[in-house]
């Protein structure tokens, strides 16, 4: 047996900035209870290595692809077959998994990887006695979308065969993140609530240039879809010019160039308004903020709640609902206002909300036992797995899904 212990954690990363954060959370947590535990992250964000990891925290990065509008799937950088570019991702995923030989495998939201990249990993692992377990969200998507989608994917046989357990990364009173889907009995009894992932600032990365006197932090995650929230705060201070605190508008790395060229100009012509295009320590940002302004992602609200920040949400409605529910749930408990985008996004609406916003409630003035408790658990229950002799399977047999 040997003497470390080691990781492995899967984020497919076809768009954006939220698995990959949420993954290096939770290496980072693992790594700082466990000074003997090494962590390996496989990802196919393109970003990764703007990142600042720990010591003892790595990554491996798989050639990138991206979601299309139709929904289909195309190399992100590489001039060649979508086919030849998952084969690759493939191959790198499993001969890795077949070297690092980790003593616990954690799958981040797709249960099969990106067109199933990752069945074969997960049969050679299981066969090996290597303890799998899939993290979810607290909210996927509505059940209209998310029960035909995990159908076609063959979702529920993995879960069943494969998986020893699944964490979900929230609490059951704001959202059970597969409601309304068909789960087997034998699937419900590995689901395992942990609350949310705590955040903290980096202490020893360097603190980004923040302004001088009180702002609203305006953030859309990866900035990819977040342009019309964007412009709905830029069109609240072009029509209020007297609005109290200043914004700092963080545009993300994914936002399209001209739209961050267009934002840019707008900004510097207000007094009162400040941009930039991405910020790696973004936890510091808004850990200095007076409030925030920020679509509703995972990340940005375990953000929200772990520094207690006064937060108005606009929620995303397309293509998924999942930042629209978690923000409609939050709200009703007080933790957060929502403001949602009817399409005419009133520049005195929001107006409105960014002059309310820093005399609204802190989430802390609500009590949710366990919100926070998130890594904690996950510590807890890694910990449970990793401290149990392996114990070798015989190798299910699920088909790769074409």
């Amino acid at each position: 047996m040997r003497e470390h212990r080691r990781v492995l954690i899967y984020s497919h990363d076809t768009f954006g900035l939220g698995h990959l954060r949420r993954c290096r959370t939770i290496a980072h947590a693992l790594v700082e209870r466990d000074k003997g535990m090494s962590v390996l992250i496989l990802s196919g964000s393109p970003i990764i290595g703007s990142f600042d990891f720990r010591s003892r925290v790595d990554f491996v990065r798989v050639p990138g692809v991206i979601k299309l509008r139709d929904g289909d799937y195309t190399s992100l950088n590489l001039h060649i077959d979508i086919e030849e570019t998952l084969a690759m991702r493939a191959s790198i995923i499993r001969h890795t998994a077949e070297i690092f030989d980790p003593d616990l495998f954690i799958v981040d939201k797709e249960p099969l990887g990106l067109r199933g990249e990752v069945l074969e990993t997960l049969q050679m692992l299981k066969s090996r006695g290597t303890p799998l377990v899939l993290g979810l969200r607290d909210v996927m998507d509505e059940p209209a979308a998310l029960a035909p989608e995990w159908e076609r994917k063959k979702v529920m046989p993995a879960l069943d065969k494969l998986y020893d357990e699944v964490w979900v990364y929230g609490l059951p009173q704001i959202c059970d993140p597969l409601e309304g889907v068909k789960v087997p009995p034998s699937v419900r009894r590995k689901m395992v609530y942990t609350g949310y992932l705590e955040r903290k600032t980096s202490v020893n990365a360097a603190v980004p240039d923040m302004p001088d006197t009180p702002y609203i932090l305006v953030t859309p995650g990866g900035g990819g879809d977040g342009e019309d929230m964007v412009d709905w705060v830029l069109r609240a201070y072009e029509h209020d010019p007297d609005l109290p605190n200043r914004a700092l508008i963080v545009l993300g790395p994914f936002m399209q160039r001209e739209l961050q060229t267009e934002f840019l100009a707008r900004a510097a012509a207000l007094p009162k308004v400040e941009a930039l295009t991405f910020e790696a320590q973004l936890e510091t940002l808004m850990a200095n903020a007076v409030g925030v302004v920020a679509m509703g992602g995972y990340n940005t609200f375990c953000e929200i709640l772990s520094f207690d920040k006064r937060a108005l949400i606009v929620p995303r409605m397309v293509p998924r609902l999942e930042q629209y529910i978690r923000a409609s749930r939050a709200q009703e408990l007080g933790l957060v206002s929502m403001l949602p985008d009817d399409g005419a996004r009133d520049a005195e609406a929001m107006a409105a909300a960014l002059r309310h916003l820093p005399q609204q409630h802190v989430p802390s003035d609500v009590i949710v036992p366990g919100l926070l408790d998130g890594l904690e658990n996950v510590n807890r229950l890694a910990e449970r797995h990793l401290s149990m002799p392996r114990r070798p399977a015989r190798r299910p047999t699920l088909r790769r899904r074409a």
